[in-house]
């Protein structure tokens, strides 16, 4: 590869900002600490996944790294149409969900795949789902985004965002799981950004993280809620859910890898439900947001 950054390098780069991302939730949640689980995957490599339940503000959230190598599974080198050869692959990810439903779930997620080949490319991304969309919350979210994107490139940050808008998206409802983001896979070294740009921007990724979810946590949680909002915000969870299981792809890389389950499945809320034809009121707070899950929207000059 043309770069001087080894995939170790990659990994300790990704620890630190695991490390970097877990102080500042503990210290904006004011109580709860993160436990940490050390593991070791039988076919090589393994991580650290880190649990932070009960606080002020996070019912219950995770921030896990790992760094895996060995045989490419069968499965993954026929979907995404690789010669046959080892691979590596390391990342940290993230979801957090709040006790209040005024607070949105958040998800990032950055990551470096590598084959004993010469194939690499890095992915990842940020995205908003809150139980209520308030557009003031979703402007200042997006132009967090693209401030970060355009540093690196100011084409990151249209691309990243319509590919987001069509990933966190579920068909069968019709309706995306939130606010959007930026969203990007397979991302390689061009003649606009070197290896080592790519790097940068995508630990910048990262690092933006806390400093967003922190703004929420402090501006949102002490709003008012009740039963009626609690009570949406399981419904809205349960969307989150089906997300996960049916249709996200690192959920079934890591699957399909033999990766470890409770580290992948950590993306699960605490509490979730599903109404039968539920439909809300017309007019309500909740009809509201139903409207505003749509692909497309230009959220920064809504």
């Amino acid at each position: 590869m043309p770069n001087n950054i080894s995939k170790e390098q990659i990994s300790e780069a990704f620890k630190t900002i695991q490390d970097h991302i877990c102080q500042a939730l503990e210290t904006a949640d004011g109580k709860a600490k993160f436990h940490e689980d050390l593991w070791e995957r039988e076919a090589g490599g393994g991580g650290r996944t880190r649990i932070i339940k009960d606080g002020n503000v996070i019912a219950k959230g995770g921030v896990a790294f790992s760094a895996v190598h060995g045989p490419t599974p069968e499965k993954i080198l026929k979907k995404l149409q690789l010669e046959k050869a080892d691979f590596y692959a390391t990342g940290v990810s993230i979801v957090i969900h709040p006790s209040s439903p005024m607070v949105p779930i958040i998800h990032m997620n950055i990551r470096y795949f590598e084959m004993s080949d010469g194939t690499y490319w890095f992915g990842g991304g940020i995205d908003l789902t809150p139980h209520y969309v308030d557009k003031a919350d979703a402007r200042y979210f997006h132009e967090q985004v693209k401030a970060t994107c355009d540093q690196y490139n100011p084409a990151f940050y249209p691309k990243f965002k319509k590919w987001a808008d069509d990933y966190f998206y579920l068909p069968h409802r019709n309706e995306t799981r939130g606010v959007g983001g930026i969203f990007f896979d397979r991302l390689t070294a061009s003649a606009e950004n070197s290896f080592e740009s790519i790097f940068e921007f995508v630990k910048a990724i990262g690092y933006l993280f806390p400093e967003v979810y922190g703004h929420f946590m402090q501006k949102n949680a002490p709003l008012h809620f009740g039963k009626n909002e609690q009570k949406w915000q399981a419904l809205r969870r349960g969307r989150y859910v089906e997300f996960n299981l049916v249709w996200d792809a690192g959920t079934k890389f890591g699957l399909d890898t033999n990766g470890r389950t409770e580290s992948i499945l950590m993306s699960m809320p605490p509490v979730a439900e599903w109404a039968y034809m539920n439909i809300p009121e017309e007019g309500s707070k909740e009809a509201e947001t139903l409207e505003w899950l749509k692909k497309d929207i230009d959220w920064i000059n809504v």
